[in-house]
């Protein structure tokens, strides 16, 4: 039980990546076929770099109910729609967490609790556990992209809207720029993202801030430091080795 409450504390983390963050519609976008290849200096494997790939870094902030902020870098391997990577590190470049989702499942290992979780799906986290929001890994990765709201979405007028699967939505915007996503959790509470610092990176306007609430808390943060398109992903990137002796959470 100790060991299932210090890997709970740490789930959260993913299901942002997954960012988190709220059920938003899936965003449809597809790898391109065209690929080049390059050497990965890490071993001589050759690497594939698809035409929209990506490498992001960022800042993760996670905010417990009491306002506590834990804080951890984070890298994001990308290929939009197909397949995302993240890592996470703590104090000291301590690995605290990685992630891995693909059209097939996704998995979650913490190496420091000798713990993972399997899914399946877009949508991360623990359904049957109202503390740890179940989060659209599509609608985080899109956010690299500078895609903020659902694909083909449908306009209701008055700042309302509906996803292709029927759900709705509420959004704002401060001139062009997305300000805000807002729909209802499984729970009936909101759930908002929250956009603002907008940059340019490698030709897309993207928010260098996004804050993520449920209710009236905040209870996760992004900062946003780099963005690179194009980029070549070794084949060991789409592989998450899980020790048999490490337990899985149910």
């Amino acid at each position: 039980m100790a060991m299932f409450g210090a890997a709970k504390r740490h789930l959260p983390l993913f299901c942002v990546f997954a960012c988190v963050l709220l059920a938003v519609a899936v965003l449809c976008g597809c790898a391109g076929t065209n690929t080049s290849r390059k050497p990965d200096a890490a071993g001589g494997v050759e690497a594939e770099a698809v035409p929209d790939s990506l490498r992001a870094k960022f800042k993760l902030s996670l905010f417990d109910k009491n306002g506590k902020e834990q804080e951890f870098d984070a890298v994001l391997f990308s290929v939009p729609g197909k397949r995302y990577r993240m890592e996470l590190t703590g104090a000291m470049g301590i690995g605290v967490a990685s992630v891995l989702w693909q059209e097939e499942g996704w998995q979650v290992v913490f190496p420091t609790e000798k713990m993972y979780v399997k899914g399946a799906g877009y949508m991360v986290g623990i359904f049957s556990d109202n503390t740890i929001p179940m989060v659209h890994i599509h609608q985080v990765a899109s956010i690299f992209e500078g895609k903020l709201l659902p694909a083909k979405y449908e306009d209701l007028g008055d700042g309302k809207a509906r996803e292709p699967s029927g759900r709705e939505f509420s959004y704002g915007k401060e001139g062009t720029d997305v300000a805000w996503i807002r729909r209802t959790g499984r729970d009936g509470q909101p759930e908002t993202m929250r956009f603002d610092g907008f940059k340019e990176f490698e030709g897309s306007r993207i928010p260098a801030h996004v804050v993520l609430e449920r209710g009236e808390k905040k209870y996760l943060e992004i900062q946003v430091k780099t963005v690179k398109h194009r980029q070549p992903f070794s084949l060991g990137v789409w592989r998450l080795n899980i020790p048999k002796s490490y337990q899985r959470i149910e």
